[in-house]
């Protein structure tokens, strides 16, 4: 899929709308030729009042048959952007709604008002934003707003209007944002080589290496693989030339995977202060015995949530 159709792809979901039999009605269509088509499939009865084009995601057929919309990281992650867990299904409803149909477990409700359009079947990428920064832990919600920045979804003045509508006690987020994090991975490390209190550097460019994600304390490269990435032959043998070349200028380069990241936090953490403190005891051999302890970098980890 090209970037045109990608950015096309998020931008249907954001602004889909379901159809009334008033709407349709205006278009010429009778209660029979409705019928015809949502016989057809050509058109879906979502629910009494509601009808949408066959092609609509499933994820907004489901969401408007449960007369909510697509909110916080369920819709984020359809439209790209990084969340760590996309699952339950969370849908916005407007307080005070009646009739609504029995709610599956797997769903998580958020109760708020709107200014989307009635007939919207997704709330505003910002809100959604918000909701997310709420939903996640600190580390999560910093890596979800570093990935719609980079891709240019939200600009400086909308992430300056998220902490707007959030909590005062979230502004402290604000500082850990860097919009050239490329992944949801490069992210987390970054904030967790912060937390240990290393100096650390994004996207930096090395002559006959080329760009790498991070470099840390002057020395370490730490690039963050995915398989998407680099399962290839192809890429491997282009980042195993890369990793000599640094070498060759004297960087040490690890390469964690994602899927660690994610879902191994405490063993890379661990891995992460063992090489730290290793390389500490090459430096100063005489005195490995007394090196400062590292800091937990999950110390911070949490923003008090309602």
């Amino acid at each position: 899929m090209s970037t045109l159709e990608k950015y096309t792809a998020k931008r249907r979901i954001l602004s889909a709308t379901f159809l009334s039999p008033r709407e349709l009605a205006e278009h010429g269509l009778s209660r029979h030729r409705i019928a015809c088509l949502v016989a057809d499939g050509r058109l879906v009865r979502a629910r009494n009042g509601r009808y949408l084009r066959a092609e609509t995601h499933p994820r907004l057929l489901e969401a408007s048959r449960l007369g909510g919309r697509l909110d916080c990281v369920s819709l984020l992650a359809e439209i790209g952007v990084f969340v760590r867990n996309r699952h339950p299904l969370h849908l916005q409803f407007t307080p005070a709604t009646t009739r609504l149909p029995e709610r599956p477990q797997h769903v998580v409700a958020h109760w708020r008002k709107t200014e989307c359009e009635r007939a919207a079947l997704a709330v505003d990428l910002v809100s959604a934003l918000v909701q997310a920064c709420r939903c996640q832990p600190a580390r999560d919600a910093v890596a979800t707003l570093d990935s719609a920045w980079h891709s240019g979804l939200v600009r400086e003045a909308e992430i300056a209007e998220i902490f707007r509508r959030l909590p005062r006690r979230y502004r402290m987020l604000r500082g850990l944002l860097d919009p050239r994090c490329e992944s949801g991975a490069e992210t987390l490390m970054r904030l967790l080589f912060r937390a240990l209190g290393c100096h650390v550097e994004v996207q930096v460019e090395l002559p006959g290496v080329g760009r790498v994600d991070l470099i840390i304390d002057g020395w370490l490269v730490v690039e963050c693989d995915s398989k998407a990435h680099h399962e290839d032959w192809k890429s491997q043998l282009r980042d195993r030339r890369r990793d000599i070349a640094a070498a060759g200028l004297g960087y040490t380069t690890i390469r964690p995977v994602a899927e660690d990241i994610y879902h191994r936090p405490d063993e890379i953490v661990a891995a992460m202060k063992a090489i730290l403190a290793a390389h500490a005891g090459r430096r100063d051999p005489q005195n490995s015995t007394r090196r400062t302890p590292l800091k937990d970098p999950r110390a911070p980890e949490t923003v008090e949530r309602r």
